[in-house]
């Protein structure tokens, strides 16, 4: 009797069925497709940072030149990269240069990939009339058409960044 027991258990424990086998082929395929899809959107939002970071160091770019000239701050507002500086090489040199510098830099090699890319400057000042403290708020604007890569569309995109120079 013992032996009949022995075997009839036995007999029930011989492994996995066909579906038992098909049923974990098939959790095991929508595992691997999920981590797929899940690695092309993680490289569509490593080209965006990609883009987003090159944009900002562009703009910090002509903030800092304006910091270094910050006696002459207004001197950048109106700027656009679309367009030929009109800032006046004789009385506003620096400018003038940073300007054109800043204008070849957004047009050259160092902006390929990022299409239409534009930059603009306003120049605004800031605070109290009395005692004039002379504060200026400068707001970069960029904005360019995304990457157009592999099966991607081309968007407008921009961004701003404000600064405060203040006078030394």
């Amino acid at each position: 009797m013992r032996e009949r027991a022995r075997r009839a258990r036995a007999h029930s424990e011989e492994g996995f069925t066909l579906i038992e086998g098909m049923i974990a082929t098939i959790l095991l395929a929508t595992g691997l497709l999920g981590l797929a899809s899940m690695q092309t959107i993680a490289m569509g939002r490593n080209g965006d940072a990609n883009e987003k970071t090159r944009v900002t160091n562009f703009a910090v770019e002509i903030i800092e030149r304006i910091q270094f000239n910050r006696r002459n701050a207004l001197a950048y507002n109106g700027i656009d990269t679309s367009v030929v500086c009109t800032i006046s090489a004789t009385t506003q040199p620096m400018a003038r240069g940073d300007c054109d510098q800043w204008r070849n830099l957004l047009t050259g090699q160092l902006a390929t990939g990022l299409q239409n890319l534009r930059g603009q400057v306003a120049v605004t000042t800031v605070g109290p009339t009395l005692p004039p403290l002379n504060q200026r708020r400068v707001v970069v604007t960029m904005s360019w058409m995304g990457d157009v890569g592999e099966q991607k569309l081309a968007t407008a995109r921009s961004l701003s960044i404000t600064a405060m120079v203040a006078p030394e």
